[in-house]
Protein backbone atom coordinates (compact mmCIF):
# COMPACT_ATOMS: atom_id res chain seq x y z
CA UNK A 1 0.00 0.00 0.00
CA UNK A 2 2.86 2.35 0.78
CA UNK A 3 4.32 1.80 -2.69
CA UNK A 4 1.16 1.98 -4.78
CA UNK A 5 -0.53 4.80 -2.86
CA UNK A 6 2.48 7.10 -3.33
CA UNK A 7 1.09 8.66 -6.58
CA UNK A 8 -2.08 9.59 -4.66
CA UNK A 9 -0.42 11.44 -1.80
CA UNK A 10 -2.49 14.59 -2.36
CA UNK A 11 -5.79 12.69 -2.40
CA UNK A 12 -4.79 10.75 0.73
CA UNK A 13 -3.82 14.00 2.51
CA UNK A 14 -7.17 15.54 1.56
CA UNK A 15 -9.03 12.50 2.92
CA UNK A 16 -7.10 12.72 6.21
CA UNK A 17 -7.91 16.44 6.57
CA UNK A 18 -11.61 15.87 5.80
CA UNK A 19 -11.79 12.97 8.26
CA UNK A 20 -10.05 15.09 10.90
CA UNK A 21 -12.55 17.93 10.46
CA UNK A 22 -15.62 15.67 10.52
CA UNK A 23 -14.33 13.75 13.56
CA UNK A 24 -13.59 16.95 15.49
CA UNK A 25 -17.04 18.20 14.58
CA UNK A 26 -18.54 14.99 15.91
CA UNK A 27 -16.57 15.35 19.13
CA UNK A 28 -17.70 18.95 19.57
CA UNK A 29 -21.41 18.13 19.37
CA UNK A 30 -21.77 16.40 22.81
CA UNK A 31 -20.18 19.44 24.53
CA UNK A 32 -22.68 21.73 22.82
CA UNK A 33 -25.48 19.37 23.82
CA UNK A 34 -24.29 19.45 27.45
CA UNK A 35 -24.30 23.27 27.42
CA UNK A 36 -27.86 23.32 26.05
CA UNK A 37 -29.03 20.94 28.78
CA UNK A 38 -27.26 22.68 31.67
CA UNK A 39 -27.71 26.32 30.60
CA UNK A 40 -30.83 26.18 28.46
CA UNK A 41 -33.15 23.30 29.32
CA UNK A 42 -32.68 23.35 33.10
CA UNK A 43 -32.89 27.17 33.32
CA UNK A 44 -35.69 27.40 30.74
CA UNK A 45 -33.71 29.81 28.53
CA UNK A 46 -35.30 29.25 25.10
CA UNK A 47 -33.06 31.81 23.37
CA UNK A 48 -29.95 29.99 24.59
CA UNK A 49 -31.35 26.71 23.29
CA UNK A 50 -32.08 28.20 19.85
CA UNK A 51 -28.68 29.93 19.55
CA UNK A 52 -26.66 26.85 20.48
CA UNK A 53 -29.06 24.61 18.56
CA UNK A 54 -28.27 26.61 15.41
CA UNK A 55 -24.55 26.18 16.14
CA UNK A 56 -25.12 22.41 16.51
CA UNK A 57 -26.91 22.36 13.15
CA UNK A 58 -24.01 24.20 11.52
CA UNK A 59 -21.43 21.84 13.05
CA UNK A 60 -23.55 18.84 11.94
CA UNK A 61 -23.71 20.22 8.40
CA UNK A 62 -19.91 20.59 8.32
CA UNK A 63 -19.59 17.03 9.63
CA UNK A 64 -21.94 15.65 6.96
CA UNK A 65 -20.25 17.49 4.06
CA UNK A 66 -16.74 16.49 5.18
CA UNK A 67 -17.84 12.90 5.72
CA UNK A 68 -19.37 12.64 2.22
CA UNK A 69 -16.30 14.20 0.59
CA UNK A 70 -13.93 11.98 2.58
CA UNK A 71 -15.80 8.82 1.53
CA UNK A 72 -15.91 9.97 -2.10
CA UNK A 73 -12.19 10.74 -2.39
CA UNK A 74 -11.27 7.72 -0.26
CA UNK A 75 -13.28 5.39 -2.49
CA UNK A 76 -11.76 6.86 -5.67
CA UNK A 77 -8.24 6.48 -4.26
CA UNK A 78 -8.85 2.91 -3.07
CA UNK A 79 -10.29 1.89 -6.46
CA UNK A 80 -7.35 3.49 -8.27
CA UNK A 81 -4.98 1.67 -5.92
CA UNK A 82 -6.67 -1.67 -6.73
CA UNK A 83 -6.49 -0.92 -10.45
CA UNK A 84 -2.77 -0.16 -10.24
CA UNK A 85 -1.96 -3.32 -8.26
CA UNK A 86 -3.94 -5.50 -10.68
CA UNK A 87 -2.11 -3.88 -13.59
CA UNK A 88 1.24 -4.45 -11.85
CA UNK A 89 0.48 -8.16 -11.33
CA UNK A 90 -0.73 -8.50 -14.92
CA UNK A 91 2.40 -6.89 -16.38
CA UNK A 92 4.64 -8.94 -14.10
CA UNK A 93 2.93 -12.19 -15.16
CA UNK A 94 3.24 -11.13 -18.80
CA UNK A 95 7.00 -10.98 -18.28
CA UNK A 96 7.12 -14.45 -16.69
CA UNK A 97 8.54 -17.35 -18.62
CA UNK A 98 6.66 -20.65 -18.71
CA UNK A 99 8.78 -21.72 -15.74
CA UNK A 100 7.38 -19.04 -13.38
CA UNK A 101 3.81 -19.50 -14.63
CA UNK A 102 4.12 -23.23 -13.95
CA UNK A 103 5.55 -22.57 -10.50
CA UNK A 104 2.60 -20.44 -9.33
CA UNK A 105 -0.07 -22.18 -11.38
CA UNK A 106 -2.73 -20.47 -13.47
CA UNK A 107 -5.57 -20.76 -10.88
CA UNK A 108 -3.40 -19.21 -8.16
CA UNK A 109 -2.34 -16.33 -10.43
CA UNK A 110 -5.99 -15.65 -11.26
CA UNK A 111 -6.93 -15.66 -7.56
CA UNK A 112 -4.05 -13.34 -6.68
CA UNK A 113 -5.02 -10.90 -9.44
CA UNK A 114 -8.70 -10.81 -8.51
CA UNK A 115 -9.66 -11.96 -5.00
CA UNK A 116 -6.38 -11.09 -3.26
CA UNK A 117 -6.25 -7.59 -4.76
CA UNK A 118 -9.90 -7.08 -3.82
CA UNK A 119 -9.15 -7.88 -0.16
CA UNK A 120 -6.26 -5.38 0.00
CA UNK A 121 -8.34 -2.81 -1.88
CA UNK A 122 -11.13 -3.22 0.67
CA UNK A 123 -8.62 -2.65 3.47
CA UNK A 124 -7.46 0.57 1.76
CA UNK A 125 -11.07 1.76 1.38
CA UNK A 126 -11.93 1.11 5.04
CA UNK A 127 -8.67 2.69 6.13
CA UNK A 128 -9.72 5.94 4.45
CA UNK A 129 -13.32 5.79 5.69
CA UNK A 130 -12.94 4.27 9.18
CA UNK A 131 -9.38 3.83 10.35
CA UNK A 132 -8.32 7.46 9.87
CA UNK A 133 -11.15 8.75 12.05
CA UNK A 134 -11.05 5.96 14.68
CA UNK A 135 -7.83 7.00 16.52
CA UNK A 136 -8.80 10.70 16.34
CA UNK A 137 -12.21 9.91 17.81
CA UNK A 138 -10.73 7.62 20.47
CA UNK A 139 -8.03 10.04 21.67
CA UNK A 140 -10.30 13.09 21.35
CA UNK A 141 -13.10 11.30 23.19
CA UNK A 142 -10.79 10.41 26.07
CA UNK A 143 -9.52 13.98 26.40
CA UNK A 144 -13.03 15.48 26.28
CA UNK A 145 -14.32 12.84 28.71
CA UNK A 146 -11.57 13.87 31.14
CA UNK A 147 -12.65 17.47 30.65
CA UNK A 148 -16.20 16.55 31.73
CA UNK A 149 -15.26 14.59 34.87
CA UNK A 150 -11.88 13.17 35.86
CA UNK A 151 -13.01 10.68 38.57
CA UNK A 152 -15.63 9.15 36.25
CA UNK A 153 -13.00 8.87 33.50
CA UNK A 154 -11.12 6.32 35.63
CA UNK A 155 -13.63 3.77 34.34
CA UNK A 156 -11.86 4.04 30.96
CA UNK A 157 -8.76 2.47 32.56
CA UNK A 158 -10.78 -0.73 32.94
CA UNK A 159 -13.14 -0.60 29.95
CA UNK A 160 -10.61 0.06 27.14
CA UNK A 161 -8.03 -2.64 28.15
CA UNK A 162 -10.79 -5.25 28.65
CA UNK A 163 -12.19 -4.55 25.17
CA UNK A 164 -8.68 -4.53 23.62
CA UNK A 165 -7.72 -7.87 25.18
CA UNK A 166 -10.99 -9.54 24.13
CA UNK A 167 -10.62 -8.34 20.54
CA UNK A 168 -6.93 -9.31 20.37
CA UNK A 169 -7.68 -12.87 21.46
CA UNK A 170 -10.24 -13.28 18.69
CA UNK A 171 -8.04 -11.66 16.03
CA UNK A 172 -5.03 -13.84 16.87
CA UNK A 173 -7.05 -16.95 16.00
CA UNK A 174 -8.30 -15.51 12.70
CA UNK A 175 -5.02 -14.97 10.86
CA UNK A 176 -4.07 -18.65 10.23
CA UNK A 177 -7.65 -19.35 9.16
CA UNK A 178 -7.55 -16.54 6.59
CA UNK A 179 -4.38 -18.01 5.05
CA UNK A 180 -6.17 -21.35 4.74
CA UNK A 181 -9.15 -19.61 3.12
CA UNK A 182 -6.97 -18.20 0.31
CA UNK A 183 -5.30 -21.59 -0.26
CA UNK A 184 -8.73 -23.26 -0.41
CA UNK A 185 -9.92 -20.65 -2.92
CA UNK A 186 -6.87 -21.46 -5.06
CA UNK A 187 -7.76 -25.14 -4.95
CA UNK A 188 -11.43 -24.69 -5.78
CA UNK A 189 -10.44 -22.44 -8.72
CA UNK A 190 -8.05 -25.10 -9.97
CA UNK A 191 -10.62 -27.91 -9.71
CA UNK A 192 -13.35 -25.82 -11.35
CA UNK A 193 -11.04 -24.70 -14.15
CA UNK A 194 -9.94 -28.27 -14.86
CA UNK A 195 -13.52 -29.51 -14.93
CA UNK A 196 -14.76 -26.77 -17.27
CA UNK A 197 -11.78 -27.17 -19.60
CA UNK A 198 -11.92 -30.97 -19.56
CA UNK A 199 -15.70 -31.39 -19.67
CA UNK A 200 -15.49 -33.51 -22.86
CA UNK A 201 -12.97 -35.90 -21.33
CA UNK A 202 -15.05 -36.17 -18.15
CA UNK A 203 -18.15 -37.11 -20.11
CA UNK A 204 -16.28 -39.40 -22.46
CA UNK A 205 -15.02 -41.47 -19.51
CA UNK A 206 -18.27 -41.06 -17.54
CA UNK A 207 -16.41 -39.48 -14.62
CA UNK A 208 -19.17 -37.02 -13.73
CA UNK A 209 -19.70 -38.60 -10.32
CA UNK A 210 -16.00 -38.69 -9.41
CA UNK A 211 -15.49 -35.08 -10.50
CA UNK A 212 -18.57 -34.02 -8.58
CA UNK A 213 -17.11 -35.64 -5.47
CA UNK A 214 -13.76 -33.94 -6.08
CA UNK A 215 -15.43 -30.55 -6.35
CA UNK A 216 -17.56 -31.23 -3.29
CA UNK A 217 -14.39 -32.13 -1.37
CA UNK A 218 -12.71 -28.83 -2.30
CA UNK A 219 -15.94 -26.94 -1.66
CA UNK A 220 -16.42 -28.58 1.74
CA UNK A 221 -12.86 -27.72 2.77
CA UNK A 222 -13.46 -24.05 1.90
CA UNK A 223 -16.81 -24.20 3.72
CA UNK A 224 -15.18 -25.62 6.86
CA UNK A 225 -12.47 -22.98 7.08
CA UNK A 226 -14.90 -20.17 6.20
CA UNK A 227 -17.26 -21.43 8.90
CA UNK A 228 -14.45 -21.22 11.45
CA UNK A 229 -13.77 -17.62 10.41
CA UNK A 230 -17.48 -16.84 10.51
CA UNK A 231 -17.80 -18.17 14.07
CA UNK A 232 -14.97 -15.96 15.27
CA UNK A 233 -16.44 -12.95 13.46
CA UNK A 234 -19.86 -13.73 14.95
CA UNK A 235 -18.23 -13.76 18.39
CA UNK A 236 -16.66 -10.35 17.82
CA UNK A 237 -19.80 -8.18 17.75
CA UNK A 238 -21.54 -9.57 20.88
CA UNK A 239 -18.24 -9.36 22.79
CA UNK A 240 -17.91 -5.68 21.93
CA UNK A 241 -21.58 -4.98 22.68
CA UNK A 242 -21.38 -6.67 26.11
CA UNK A 243 -18.48 -4.41 27.03
CA UNK A 244 -20.28 -1.34 25.63
CA UNK A 245 -23.53 -2.02 27.49
CA UNK A 246 -21.83 -2.87 30.79
CA UNK A 247 -19.77 0.30 30.44
CA UNK A 248 -22.91 2.39 29.90
CA UNK A 249 -24.52 0.88 32.98
CA UNK A 250 -21.40 1.56 35.04
CA UNK A 251 -21.24 5.19 33.87
CA UNK A 252 -24.92 5.79 34.66
CA UNK A 253 -24.52 4.14 38.07
CA UNK A 254 -21.47 6.09 39.20
CA UNK A 255 -22.54 9.26 37.36
CA UNK A 256 -25.90 9.18 39.11
CA UNK A 257 -24.15 9.18 42.49
CA UNK A 258 -21.95 12.10 41.37
CA UNK A 259 -25.04 14.10 40.30
CA UNK A 260 -26.75 13.29 43.59
CA UNK A 261 -23.72 14.58 45.49
CA UNK A 262 -23.67 17.76 43.39
CA UNK A 263 -20.20 17.20 41.92
CA UNK A 264 -21.49 16.66 38.38
CA UNK A 265 -24.23 18.18 36.25
CA UNK A 266 -26.79 16.26 34.18
CA UNK A 267 -25.49 17.72 30.90
CA UNK A 268 -21.92 16.70 31.74
CA UNK A 269 -23.09 13.11 32.42
CA UNK A 270 -24.93 13.07 29.10
CA UNK A 271 -21.83 14.36 27.30
CA UNK A 272 -19.59 11.87 29.13
CA UNK A 273 -21.87 8.98 28.17
CA UNK A 274 -21.80 10.15 24.54
CA UNK A 275 -18.00 10.40 24.60
CA UNK A 276 -17.79 6.92 26.09
CA UNK A 277 -19.94 5.57 23.27
CA UNK A 278 -17.79 7.43 20.74
CA UNK A 279 -14.62 5.94 22.25
CA UNK A 280 -16.08 2.46 22.18
CA UNK A 281 -17.43 3.09 18.67
CA UNK A 282 -13.92 4.02 17.58
CA UNK A 283 -12.63 0.80 19.12
CA UNK A 284 -15.42 -1.10 17.33
CA UNK A 285 -14.40 0.47 14.00
CA UNK A 286 -10.79 -0.45 14.68
CA UNK A 287 -12.02 -3.94 15.59
CA UNK A 288 -13.81 -4.23 12.27
CA UNK A 289 -10.59 -3.18 10.57
CA UNK A 290 -8.61 -5.72 12.56
CA UNK A 291 -10.97 -8.42 11.30
CA UNK A 292 -9.99 -7.53 7.74
CA UNK A 293 -6.29 -6.89 8.37
CA UNK A 294 -5.23 -10.56 8.83
CA UNK A 295 -6.84 -11.64 5.55
CA UNK A 296 -5.57 -8.57 3.71
CA UNK A 297 -2.10 -9.22 5.14
CA UNK A 298 -2.13 -12.78 3.82
CA UNK A 299 -3.35 -11.54 0.43
CA UNK A 300 -0.69 -8.81 0.36
CA UNK A 301 2.02 -11.42 1.01
CA UNK A 302 0.72 -13.50 -1.91
CA UNK A 303 0.60 -10.44 -4.18
CA UNK A 304 4.10 -9.40 -3.12
CA UNK A 305 5.35 -12.90 -3.86
CA UNK A 306 4.29 -12.46 -7.49
CA UNK A 307 5.60 -8.90 -7.77
CA UNK A 308 8.96 -9.85 -6.23
CA UNK A 309 9.47 -12.83 -8.56
CA UNK A 310 11.82 -12.05 -11.40
CA UNK A 311 11.41 -13.83 -14.70
CA UNK A 312 14.11 -16.33 -15.61
CA UNK A 313 13.98 -14.75 -19.10
CA UNK A 314 15.65 -11.41 -18.35
CA UNK A 315 15.47 -8.57 -20.94
CA UNK A 316 18.93 -7.43 -22.04
CA UNK A 317 20.32 -4.36 -20.26
CA UNK A 318 21.69 -3.04 -23.57
CA UNK A 319 19.49 -4.63 -26.24
CA UNK A 320 20.84 -4.96 -29.75
CA UNK A 321 18.56 -3.07 -32.15
CA UNK A 322 18.55 -4.44 -35.69
CA UNK A 323 16.36 -2.97 -38.41
CA UNK A 324 16.18 -6.18 -40.47
CA UNK A 325 17.01 -9.80 -39.73
CA UNK A 326 17.65 -12.39 -42.42
CA UNK A 327 16.65 -15.43 -40.37
CA UNK A 328 19.96 -17.29 -40.01
CA UNK A 329 19.42 -19.52 -36.97
CA UNK A 330 22.19 -21.28 -35.07
CA UNK A 331 22.32 -23.29 -31.85
CA UNK A 332 25.77 -23.77 -30.35
CA UNK A 333 26.25 -26.57 -27.81
CA UNK A 334 22.88 -25.75 -26.19
CA UNK A 335 21.93 -27.22 -22.84
CA UNK A 336 18.70 -26.78 -20.90
CA UNK A 337 18.06 -27.94 -17.36
CA UNK A 338 15.03 -27.24 -15.17
CA UNK A 339 15.83 -25.83 -11.69
CA UNK A 340 16.69 -28.65 -9.28
CA UNK A 341 16.57 -31.33 -12.01
CA UNK A 342 19.18 -34.08 -11.86
CA UNK A 343 19.36 -34.47 -15.62
CA UNK A 344 19.39 -31.86 -18.38
CA UNK A 345 16.49 -31.97 -20.84
CA UNK A 346 18.82 -30.99 -23.71
CA UNK A 347 22.58 -31.55 -23.89
CA UNK A 348 25.13 -30.44 -26.46
CA UNK A 349 22.65 -29.50 -29.20
CA UNK A 350 24.18 -27.73 -32.19
CA UNK A 351 22.41 -26.96 -35.45
CA UNK A 352 22.27 -24.40 -38.22
CA UNK A 353 19.11 -23.41 -40.13
CA UNK A 354 19.30 -20.98 -43.03
CA UNK A 355 16.73 -19.02 -45.07
CA UNK A 356 15.21 -21.06 -47.88
CA UNK A 357 15.75 -24.33 -46.01
CA UNK A 358 13.37 -26.56 -44.07
CA UNK A 359 14.89 -28.08 -40.95
CA UNK A 360 12.92 -30.84 -39.25
CA UNK A 361 13.25 -32.23 -35.74
CA UNK A 362 12.02 -35.71 -34.88
CA UNK A 363 12.39 -38.02 -31.92
CA UNK A 364 10.54 -40.13 -29.42
CA UNK A 365 8.17 -38.66 -26.84
CA UNK A 366 10.11 -36.76 -24.18
CA UNK A 367 13.22 -36.38 -26.35
CA UNK A 368 13.16 -32.56 -25.87
CA UNK A 369 11.80 -31.44 -29.25
CA UNK A 370 9.32 -28.87 -27.90
CA UNK A 371 11.84 -27.56 -25.37
CA UNK A 372 14.34 -27.05 -28.20
CA UNK A 373 11.83 -24.93 -30.13
CA UNK A 374 10.87 -22.95 -27.00
CA UNK A 375 14.47 -21.73 -26.64
CA UNK A 376 14.39 -19.85 -29.96
CA UNK A 377 11.64 -17.27 -29.13
CA UNK A 378 12.93 -17.17 -25.50
CA UNK A 379 9.97 -18.87 -23.86
CA UNK A 380 12.84 -20.40 -21.87
CA UNK A 381 16.50 -19.41 -21.79
CA UNK A 382 19.20 -21.97 -22.45
CA UNK A 383 21.14 -22.85 -19.28
CA UNK A 384 24.20 -23.58 -21.39
CA UNK A 385 25.48 -22.69 -24.85
CA UNK A 386 23.77 -20.04 -26.97
CA UNK A 387 20.95 -19.53 -29.47
CA UNK A 388 21.83 -17.05 -32.22
CA UNK A 389 19.80 -15.25 -34.87
CA UNK A 390 21.97 -13.67 -37.58
CA UNK A 391 24.94 -14.26 -35.30
CA UNK A 392 23.40 -12.34 -32.36
CA UNK A 393 22.55 -14.17 -29.12
CA UNK A 394 18.77 -14.01 -28.59
CA UNK A 395 19.46 -12.96 -24.98
CA UNK A 396 21.05 -9.76 -26.32
CA UNK A 397 18.47 -8.99 -29.02
CA UNK A 398 15.77 -6.43 -28.38
CA UNK A 399 12.63 -8.45 -27.41
CA UNK A 400 10.47 -6.60 -29.96
CA UNK A 401 12.96 -7.35 -32.73
CA UNK A 402 13.03 -11.03 -31.76
CA UNK A 403 9.22 -11.19 -31.62
CA UNK A 404 8.93 -9.72 -35.12
CA UNK A 405 11.56 -12.10 -36.47
CA UNK A 406 10.20 -15.35 -35.01
CA UNK A 407 6.76 -16.85 -35.62
CA UNK A 408 5.71 -19.80 -33.47
CA UNK A 409 2.77 -22.20 -33.76
CA UNK A 410 2.72 -24.20 -30.48
CA UNK A 411 1.75 -27.81 -30.05
CA UNK A 412 -1.64 -26.77 -28.67
CA UNK A 413 -2.62 -23.64 -30.66
CA UNK A 414 -4.71 -21.12 -28.78
CA UNK A 415 -7.31 -18.78 -30.28
CA UNK A 416 -8.66 -15.76 -28.44
CA UNK A 417 -12.31 -14.86 -28.08
CA UNK A 418 -13.31 -12.50 -30.88
CA UNK A 419 -13.56 -13.08 -34.61
CA UNK A 420 -11.53 -14.90 -37.24
CA UNK A 421 -10.15 -11.54 -38.42
CA UNK A 422 -9.16 -10.35 -34.92
CA UNK A 423 -7.27 -13.60 -34.31
CA UNK A 424 -5.47 -13.46 -37.66
CA UNK A 425 -4.48 -9.81 -37.10
CA UNK A 426 -3.04 -10.62 -33.67
CA UNK A 427 0.54 -10.33 -34.94
CA UNK A 428 -0.13 -7.72 -37.62
CA UNK A 429 -2.97 -5.28 -36.80
CA UNK A 430 -2.49 -3.48 -40.14
CA UNK A 431 -3.11 -6.54 -42.31
CA UNK A 432 -5.79 -6.07 -44.99
CA UNK A 433 -8.64 -8.48 -45.67
CA UNK A 434 -6.76 -9.54 -48.80
CA UNK A 435 -3.75 -10.50 -46.66
CA UNK A 436 -6.00 -12.52 -44.39
CA UNK A 437 -7.64 -14.46 -47.23
CA UNK A 438 -4.23 -15.16 -48.75
CA UNK A 439 -2.95 -16.55 -45.45
CA UNK A 440 -6.11 -18.63 -45.04
CA UNK A 441 -5.70 -20.04 -48.55
CA UNK A 442 -2.11 -21.05 -47.85
CA UNK A 443 -3.16 -22.62 -44.53
CA UNK A 444 -5.95 -24.55 -46.30
CA UNK A 445 -8.51 -22.72 -44.17
CA UNK A 446 -10.18 -20.51 -46.78
CA UNK A 447 -13.00 -22.95 -47.57
CA UNK A 448 -14.29 -23.49 -44.05
CA UNK A 449 -13.93 -19.77 -43.12
CA UNK A 450 -15.81 -18.75 -46.28
CA UNK A 451 -18.52 -21.27 -45.36
CA UNK A 452 -19.02 -19.60 -41.96
CA UNK A 453 -22.01 -17.28 -41.70
CA UNK A 454 -19.98 -14.07 -41.30
CA UNK A 455 -16.73 -15.14 -42.98
CA UNK A 456 -13.83 -13.19 -41.48
CA UNK A 457 -16.22 -11.69 -38.92
CA UNK A 458 -17.37 -15.11 -37.71
CA UNK A 459 -17.22 -15.48 -33.93
CA UNK A 460 -14.41 -17.47 -32.32
CA UNK A 461 -14.99 -18.65 -28.75
CA UNK A 462 -12.32 -18.48 -26.06
CA UNK A 463 -9.64 -21.04 -26.85
CA UNK A 464 -11.24 -21.70 -30.24
CA UNK A 465 -13.59 -24.29 -28.75
CA UNK A 466 -16.25 -23.68 -31.43
CA UNK A 467 -13.97 -24.97 -34.22
CA UNK A 468 -12.38 -28.39 -34.64
CA UNK A 469 -8.80 -29.22 -33.70
CA UNK A 470 -7.68 -29.25 -37.33
CA UNK A 471 -9.40 -25.94 -38.03
CA UNK A 472 -7.77 -24.46 -34.94
CA UNK A 473 -4.33 -25.55 -36.16
CA UNK A 474 -4.91 -24.09 -39.62
CA UNK A 475 -6.12 -20.77 -38.21
CA UNK A 476 -3.02 -20.62 -35.97
CA UNK A 477 -0.81 -21.26 -39.02
CA UNK A 478 -2.67 -18.55 -40.96
CA UNK A 479 -2.16 -16.15 -38.05
CA UNK A 480 1.60 -16.72 -38.24
CA UNK A 481 1.57 -16.26 -42.03
CA UNK A 482 -0.12 -12.87 -41.57
CA UNK A 483 2.66 -11.99 -39.13
CA UNK A 484 5.26 -12.81 -41.86
CA UNK A 485 8.34 -13.47 -39.69
CA UNK A 486 11.82 -14.41 -40.91
CA UNK A 487 11.84 -17.67 -38.90
CA UNK A 488 8.85 -20.04 -38.86
CA UNK A 489 8.59 -22.54 -35.99
CA UNK A 490 6.03 -25.35 -36.20
CA UNK A 491 5.70 -27.52 -33.08
CA UNK A 492 3.81 -30.60 -34.31
CA UNK A 493 1.32 -28.17 -35.89
CA UNK A 494 -0.02 -30.60 -38.48
CA UNK A 495 -0.98 -33.49 -36.16
CA UNK A 496 -4.75 -32.86 -36.36
CA UNK A 497 -4.82 -32.72 -40.19
CA UNK A 498 -5.63 -35.59 -42.50
CA UNK A 499 -2.83 -36.71 -44.83
CA UNK A 500 -4.28 -35.01 -47.92
CA UNK A 501 -4.74 -31.62 -46.17
CA UNK A 502 -1.30 -32.01 -44.59
CA UNK A 503 0.29 -32.54 -48.01
CA UNK A 504 -1.52 -29.58 -49.60
CA UNK A 505 -0.65 -27.33 -46.66
CA UNK A 506 3.05 -28.24 -46.74
CA UNK A 507 3.20 -27.66 -50.50
CA UNK A 508 1.56 -24.23 -50.14
CA UNK A 509 3.80 -23.36 -47.19
CA UNK A 510 6.90 -24.23 -49.17
CA UNK A 511 5.95 -21.59 -51.75
CA UNK A 512 4.98 -18.98 -49.15
CA UNK A 513 8.07 -19.44 -46.96
CA UNK A 514 10.60 -20.00 -49.77
CA UNK A 515 12.83 -17.16 -48.50
CA UNK A 516 12.39 -17.82 -44.80
CA UNK A 517 13.92 -20.21 -42.28
CA UNK A 518 11.52 -23.03 -41.37
CA UNK A 519 11.91 -25.40 -38.41
CA UNK A 520 9.33 -28.16 -38.04
CA UNK A 521 8.85 -30.52 -35.11
CA UNK A 522 6.69 -33.47 -36.10
CA UNK A 523 5.83 -37.01 -35.15
CA UNK A 524 4.68 -37.97 -38.64
CA UNK A 525 7.51 -39.04 -40.90
CA UNK A 526 5.45 -38.08 -43.97
CA UNK A 527 5.41 -34.47 -42.75
CA UNK A 528 9.19 -34.06 -42.59
CA UNK A 529 10.66 -36.63 -44.96
CA UNK A 530 11.24 -34.02 -47.69
CA UNK A 531 12.98 -31.53 -45.37
CA UNK A 532 16.43 -30.27 -46.34
CA UNK A 533 17.81 -31.44 -43.02
CA UNK A 534 16.35 -33.76 -40.40
CA UNK A 535 17.65 -33.73 -36.81
CA UNK A 536 17.08 -36.82 -34.69
CA UNK A 537 16.80 -36.32 -30.91
CA UNK A 538 17.00 -39.13 -28.38
CA UNK A 539 17.09 -38.55 -24.64
CA UNK A 540 17.91 -34.87 -25.09
CA UNK A 541 20.91 -35.52 -27.34
CA UNK A 542 21.35 -35.04 -31.07
CA UNK A 543 21.98 -38.53 -32.42
CA UNK A 544 21.61 -37.90 -36.14
CA UNK A 545 21.46 -35.22 -38.83
CA UNK A 546 20.91 -35.48 -42.57
CA UNK A 547 18.32 -36.05 -45.26
CA UNK A 548 15.70 -38.78 -45.09
CA UNK A 549 17.65 -41.19 -47.30
CA UNK A 550 20.94 -40.55 -45.48
CA UNK A 551 19.38 -41.20 -42.09
CA UNK A 552 17.56 -44.32 -43.32
CA UNK A 553 20.92 -45.72 -44.38
CA UNK A 554 23.01 -44.70 -41.40
CA UNK A 555 20.89 -43.90 -38.31
CA UNK A 556 19.21 -46.73 -36.43
CA UNK A 557 17.08 -44.44 -34.20
CA UNK A 558 15.57 -42.66 -37.20
CA UNK A 559 15.08 -45.94 -39.02
CA UNK A 560 13.12 -47.36 -36.09
CA UNK A 561 10.86 -44.30 -35.98
CA UNK A 562 10.20 -44.48 -39.72
CA UNK A 563 9.50 -48.22 -39.80
CA UNK A 564 7.08 -47.84 -36.87
CA UNK A 565 4.92 -45.73 -39.23
CA UNK A 566 5.73 -46.92 -42.75
CA UNK A 567 6.61 -50.15 -44.45
CA UNK A 568 10.10 -50.63 -45.85
CA UNK A 569 8.80 -49.96 -49.36
CA UNK A 570 6.92 -46.79 -48.33
CA UNK A 571 9.97 -45.53 -46.46
CA UNK A 572 12.13 -45.99 -49.53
Amino acid sequence: MRSYLRPYRQAVSLVIVLQLVQTLAGLYLPSLNADIIDNGVITGDTGYILRFGAIMLGVSLVQIVCSICAVYFGARTAMAFGRDVRAAIFHRVQDFSAREVGRFGTPSLITRTTNDVQQVQMLALLTFTLMVSAPIMCVGGILLALNQNVPLSSLLLIIVPVLGIAVSLIISRMRPLFRQVQVRIDRINRVLREQITGIRVIRAFVRDGAERERFEGANTELFGVSLGVGRLMALMYPTVMVVVNLSSVAVLWFGGHLIASGSMQIGALTAFLTYLLQILMAIMMATFMFVLVPRAEVCAERIKEVLDTDSSVVPPSKPVLVTTLHGNLELRDVEFRYPGAEEAVLRGISLTARPGEITAVIGSTGAGKTTLLNLIPRLFDATGGSVLVDGIDVRELDPDVLSRAVGFVPQKPYLFSGTVASNLRYGNPDATDEDLWRALETAQARDFVAAMHDGLDATIAQGGTNVSGGQRQRLAIARMLVHRPEIYLFDDSFSALDYATDARLRAALARETADATVVIVAQRVSTIRNADRILVLDGGRLVGSGTHSELMDGNETYREIVLSQLTEQEAA
